[in-house]
């Protein structure tokens, strides 16, 4: 009665009357990558991730200090190509500016080239500091603990910026960068 193509197939129990239906659901397991990753998780010492977040912050942040994106031209490598093939402004645009100005001392001048950059920074600052002091000294500060709705709201925010910043009237015109 019971075959691999039957849907309705008997599975026996040891403890009790067969069942009818599908066979029960088995998890899928990992595989290789997945598992070696999870492994070096566990296996690491405690301060690999913070130390990690941070020498890619050092990098980023060197990098913008060591290019100074304020002088460069349009054609200047590395140029964005969305912007260079269509004349479109991306949603990151103006990013690296405006943590160039972040970095100086020029909120009024970093607003102007990504405003919703220079308001998420203190967030995740604030987010990696909890973080980091909680995993490496068991610092209690308070999580920011983001919603899914607070996360679409922020992305639909970010959409309708991206959006107003490419028309090409006034009071739009505001944002170009």
């Amino acid at each position: 009665m019971s075959s691999t193509t039957d849907p309705v197939a008997v599975h026996p129990r040891p403890d009790g009357p067969p069942v009818y239906g599908p066979p029960p659901w088995e998890p899928a397991q990992p595989d290789r990558v997945t598992r070696f990753i999870q492994r070096k998780w566990r296996e690491s010492p405690i301060w690999v991730a913070p130390a990690a977040m941070l020498v890619c912050m050092a990098g980023a942040v060197g990098y913008t200090l060591a290019t100074s994106p304020t002088e460069a031209n349009a054609g200047a490598t590395p140029s964005c190509l969305l912007k260079y093939t269509t004349g479109f402004i991306c949603p990151g645009c103006g990013g690296t500016r405006a943590a160039w100005y972040l970095l100086h001392g020029d909120v009024p001048a970093a607003a102007r080239h990504h405003a919703l950059f220079v308001f998420v920074v203190p967030f995740l600052l604030y987010m990696y500091v909890a973080w980091a002091g909680r995993r490496l000294f068991g610092w209690r500060l308070p999580q920011l603990d983001l919603s899914p709705g607070v996360i679409g709201a922020f992305i639909a925010v970010w959409g309708v910026f991206s959006v107003l910043r490419n028309l090409p009237w006034a009071p739009f015109t505001a944002f170009y960068v």
